[in-house]
């Protein structure tokens, strides 16, 4: 079962009911609803939440996106169970990588801020979706660990990026080679968790409505420069720099921002 959604003249999307889009005040939650799977992807849900952040990166009425988990989890990686029909040659692992790595990096070329809320169990393919988002906000009694070399698997190039650019060369081996569990508190001294929230939901939300405050040309500009920073050597293009720049530059945005400042009110910017 599907339903569809389109917004503000945006593409529509399908959505299937294992997963959730609520968008409300200008912040998109993005829920997975597999708790009987501790929120585990199939390969169609890692090509469908890929497609669900493409089609929130082009909607003008979102501001920030939070990504989460229904249950005791947030998510629990690829569903292991399904490996054998979608994942058992060699052909099959690079359709299914490429489509996984696609969803992960479609959430994290979204141009707004991205939270995920993780409210339970984050394994594997879960951490690389979290490490997608900007921000990784966490529950007391989470839970973290990439296990690949428990299933002779090789983490991806670009997940390995994000963990090595958070977690750092020796903790990245450590969480690598050893494929344990570790807690929260470990999450956030190797950098993968920023905060540690009893009240998780709320954090994340407070936290997403104070950015949509904010002028949505400028983040989309900070987050594409930033990102390129931290990628490969080349991935940043000048002219993709210039042009975010100019855009904000002759954007009713700017004018708006300085004569709110002569007037000595809040500006309210619309991102264009």
């Amino acid at each position: 079962m599907h339903t569809n959604l389109s917004t503000d003249g945006a593409t529509s999307v399908d959505i299937p009911f294992e997963l959730g889009l609520l968008v409300h005040e200008q912040i998109a939650i993005i829920t997975i609803k597999r708790a009987e799977k501790r929120n585990a992807l199939t390969l169609e849900l890692w090509r469908s939440l890929g497609r669900i952040a493409a089609h929130l990166d082009t909607r003008s009425d979102v501001r920030a996106v939070i990504l989460t988990g229904t249950g005791a989890s947030f998510c629990a990686g690829a569903d292991i169970a399904e490996f054998n029909e979608v994942r058992g040659d060699e052909a099959q692992v690079r359709t299914y990588d490429a489509v996984y790595e696609s969803c992960c990096s479609a959430i994290e070329a979204i141009g707004k801020p991205t939270i995920a809320a993780i409210n339970g169990f984050c394994m594997g393919g879960g951490c690389n979706l979290a490490m997608a988002c900007d921000f990784r906000f966490a529950s007391p009694g989470a839970e973290f660990s990439i296990a690949a070399a428990r299933l002779s698997i090789v983490y991806g190039v670009a997940g390995t990026r994000r963990l090595l650019n958070l977690a750092g060369l020796v903790n990245a081996k450590r969480i690598l080679f050893a494929a344990q569990r570790f807690n929260v508190a470990d999450a956030l001294r190797f950098g993968i968790v920023d905060e540690i929230y009893e009240n998780l939901s709320d954090a994340a939300l407070q936290f997403a409505t104070a950015m949509t405050r904010n002028a949505p040309l400028s983040i989309r500009g900070s987050k594409l420069i930033l990102t390129g920073l931290a990628s490969r050597a080349g991935s940043l293009s000048q002219q993709d720099v210039d042009i975010a720049i100019q855009r904000a530059a002759r954007s009713a945005d700017y004018a708006q921002a300085r004569a709110a400042f002569l007037q000595k009110r809040i500006p309210l910017f619309r991102g264009v």
